[in-house]
């Protein structure tokens, strides 16, 4: 896949989007796609800390179902946690009602241990686990029969049909070398999270030298970033907003996201962000705390067409 000649932005799905009133969730998801952006995008636990959860796959299918020209980005999927042969079945079905819409980030977890224990599976094998998977869904989404014996999963002559047209691109999350190295074997991409610009391009640099050691003949690259954004014309008040909400999120001061995490008037955050397209990220995944969701959609519409030289 090559890089778009502009970057592709989108806003979190929040939940307004997602849940309550139809009327509001249309109105909203459709000032996105009137804005201009390119998808939203929903993350996926099962029980995140105090017991936080949504299930990414059941939200895009929502999402898709509202708005048919935006993207639907799943970011990230909890594969570890699921069979990857139902899973299958369920990227092929929106895939089918929803073709092109869905792209689905795949990453390992690791915020909430807990988490992973009360789905039943052992945290310290969760790498391992979303390796197998990746390959058994890959094979699956290809169509072709799918034979597959492994540690944790063992299938034999599995057939998902329709397989989805166009195909689902599959990025992969994480930042240690584990993850690189999954993502350059079988990602489309890779998705970042706390980097600076100058360390995401060291990390594109990693990735394609990987997937040379993988044996691929190009790298990945559909690359992309999510970040937390606080949206504000007075810099203080969108600090403390998007402070308030990270610490409340992650249990951990806001602090220690900061560098990460910028804050300010949609020009400012456009201008923190433009060294990451500079990089090599051509997709941002924009968490925007602002006052309203109107707003916080209004300010990721500005910062992508700032991005894209449209002012």
């Amino acid at each position: 896949m090559t890089p778009p000649t502009r970057p592709r932005v989108g806003t979190l799905a929040h939940s307004e989007m997602l849940t309550g009133p139809h009327d509001r969730r249309r109105a909203l998801l459709g000032r996105a796609e009137d804005g201009g952006l390119d998808h939203v995008f929903m993350a996926d636990h099962v029980s995140f800390h105090t017991g936080l959860g949504m299930d990414g796959l059941i939200q895009a299918a929502t999402a898709a179902a509202l708005a048919p020209s935006l993207g639907v980005y799943v970011g990230v999927y909890l594969l570890a946690l699921r069979h990857p042969a139902p899973v299958a079945r369920q990227i092929a079905s929106l895939a089918e009602s929803a073709p092109g819409q869905l792209i689905l980030g795949v990453g390992v977890g690791g915020e909430d241990r807990h988490e992973i224990e009360v789905c039943g599976v052992d945290p310290a094998t969760r790498g391992r686990r979303t390796d197998e998977c990746l390959e058994v869904l890959r094979g699956l989404l290809s169509g072709e029969p799918t034979t597959f014996r492994g540690e944790f999963f063992e299938i034999e002559e599995a057939l998902i049909l329709p397989a989805p047209n166009p195909a689902v691109p599959i990025v992969i999350g994480g930042r240690a070398d584990a993850a690189l190295r999954r993502a350059a074997r079988w990602g489309d991409g890779w998705l970042g999270i706390w980097s600076t610009a100058d360390r995401y391009a060291s990390t594109l640099d990693r990735i394609r030298e990987f997937a040379v050691e993988a044996g691929r003949s190009e790298p990945p690259r559909r690359n992309g970033i999510q970040v937390w954004i606080g949206v504000d014309d007075d810099k203080s008040r969108a600090r403390e907003r998007l402070a308030k909400a990270m610490t409340a999120m992650y249990r951990t001061p806001y602090e220690r996201f900061e560098k990460y995490s910028p804050h300010g008037t949609a020009e400012e955050i456009a201008d923190f962000l433009a060294p990451y397209a500079e990089a090599g990220c051509g997709e941002f995944n924009l968490m925007a705390v602002a006052e309203t969701t109107e707003a916080s959609i209004d300010a990721v519409a500005k910062i992508r067409r700032r991005l894209g030289g449209e002012g």
